[in-house]
């Protein structure tokens, strides 16, 4: 089983509007409120794809509470840790010109909420692998992570790491099986750039990666495509289909979620991976939040591949 950890989840509030101007009423076409998080939106990846997948987070009040029913509602179980608070609203809004985004900082964590996350994973049933994704709530200790990594690797489990925050860095010493960065936290997090059609950049982040302890790379930018790497070869992936992008908010997760469901099984499917993954994230940006995945068939007969090593 692929258990995803999503410590700071959101209620994601998506508004689309025709204008936003300052100092007046602005009608919006369309709100939508959905559970989310990018190990949620991992697990729902996962779950569409095939691949079972359940969750775990923390969870706080009405807003938690939707969350865990909303999720169970597409068929991944959860396993909450109830903690004090409300869990956050983020508000995403499309004003046809523009996107804005506005995410809050989350319900604040105890180091006993910590324990209690600890002690689930120490007794989930059927641990293969655990993808860990997104930002930490306010009082998570500064080694709450490597406490997660060490007790997956106890029970005999594998780690996939999406996280944005410098503790990426120090987290490649535990060798995780994958990341993901984007473009902008391998520029941020680690001094690297890699522009569009970069081959050769690329192929130097990536070995660069390796060498600070990652077993594979997914590197996602965006409508440029991705770069995976496992540590011998290396593959360009792109979707040259002309999608109408509404918003990118859950694009990445899901591109992660649909390359695991075929990749974690087995390892020689890259480009069956990159296929799906590429053709995922394009459906995903055509909706304020995940969508239904209705196209990610079409699409991937839109996606180039070519391996670059």
């Amino acid at each position: 089983m692929i258990y995803t950890l999503t410590a700071n989840p959101a209620i994601d509030y998506n508004v689309t509007c025709d204008r936003l101007a300052p100092d007046c009423v602005t009608r919006t076409r369309d709100a939508v409120y959905t559970p989310n998080g990018k190990g949620l939106n991992v697990s729902f990846a996962l779950q569409h794809f095939g691949e079972p997948s359940s969750i775990l987070g923390f969870f706080a009040g009405f807003s938690g509470r939707f969350i865990v029913d909303g999720a169970r509602e597409r068929g991944c179980e959860v396993f909450p840790v109830w903690v004090d608070g409300i869990t956050r609203v983020n508000v995403f809004l499309n004003s046809g010109e523009h996107e804005y985004n506005m995410v809050n900082a989350g319900a604040p964590i105890s180091r006993r909420d910590e324990d209690a996350m600890i002690e689930l994973i120490a007794s989930l049933p059927e641990l293969e692998c655990l993808s860990i994704s997104g930002s930490l709530p306010p009082g998570t200790s500064d080694g709450f992570l490597d406490r997660v990594v060490d007790k997956v690797r106890e029970r005999g489990g594998e780690v996939v790491v999406d996280i944005s925050s410098p503790l990426l860095r120090r987290l490649l010493a535990q060798r995780p099986l994958l990341i993901k960065p984007n473009d902008d936290e391998l520029r941020d997090i680690f001094g690297l750039e890699v522009g569009a059609n970069d081959d050769a950049g690329a192929l130097c982040a990536l070995e660069h990666l390796h060498e600070e302890g990652a077993q594979a790379v997914l590197l996602t930018m965006g409508g440029a495509g991705a770069y995976f790497g496992d540590g011998r070869h290396a593959w360009f992936a792109r979707c040259a289909y002309p999608v109408r992008v509404l918003s990118t908010v859950c694009a990445g997760d899901s591109t992660l979620g649909a390359f695991l469901s075929v990749w974690y099984r087995d390892r020689s499917r890259v480009e069956d991976g990159l296929r799906l993954a590429m053709a995922t994230g394009a459906n995903v940006v055509e909706f304020a939040g995940q969508g239904d995945f209705a196209r990610v068939d079409e699409y991937q007969d839109h996606v180039e591949i070519r391996q670059i090593r």
